[in-house]
């Protein structure tokens, strides 16, 4: 039996419909930017800690129970806020200081065999949340002309 669940070391915000998997290593931001993306109009999926499943041939987002509506606040402490159980994933992006390609190629990161579109961003620049906002509309334009 092909396993459909993995849980990765990630946040997930939910923009409109689609789920927005935040990536990078302790430290770089990802809860930092979900809360202001959340300040935005942005719902919390997970933070830290994101479960995958696989359903009907997308990526499904949800936090562990333990850890549901919980947001770290880095030097306020962690709180509870309104969460969404699960979303279905749309795309990852990959926290990092200094992106390479100032006009990437295309890129892909793959989950339970689902290939998601993956951009790198630094999660400290003020146009972050616009940038992942305007990807997340692109998306959708995209799927609704399907």
């Amino acid at each position: 039996m092909e396993n459909n669940l993995q849980n990765i070391h990630g946040t997930t915000v939910q923009i409109e419909d689609y789920g927005v998997l935040l990536l990078g290593v302790a430290g770089a931001g990802k809860s930092d930017l979900a809360l202001r993306l959340i300040d935005h109009g942005a719902q919390l999926v997970a933070d830290d800690q994101t479960i995958l499943t696989l359903h009907k041939g997308l990526l499904w987002a949800s936090s562990p129970e333990k850890l549901q509506g919980l947001l770290e606040i880095r030097h306020v402490g962690i709180h509870q806020l309104p969460f969404v159980e699960t979303s279905p994933l749309a795309l990852a992006i990959n926290l990092c200081q200094d992106p390479a390609e100032r006009l990437p190629e295309d890129q892909t990161i793959s989950y339970l065999s689902i290939d998601l579109p993956l951009y790198h961003l630094n999660p400290f620049e003020a146009s972050t949340p616009a940038k992942i906002r305007i990807l997340v509309e692109h998306i959708s334009r995209a799927k609704n002309a399907a």
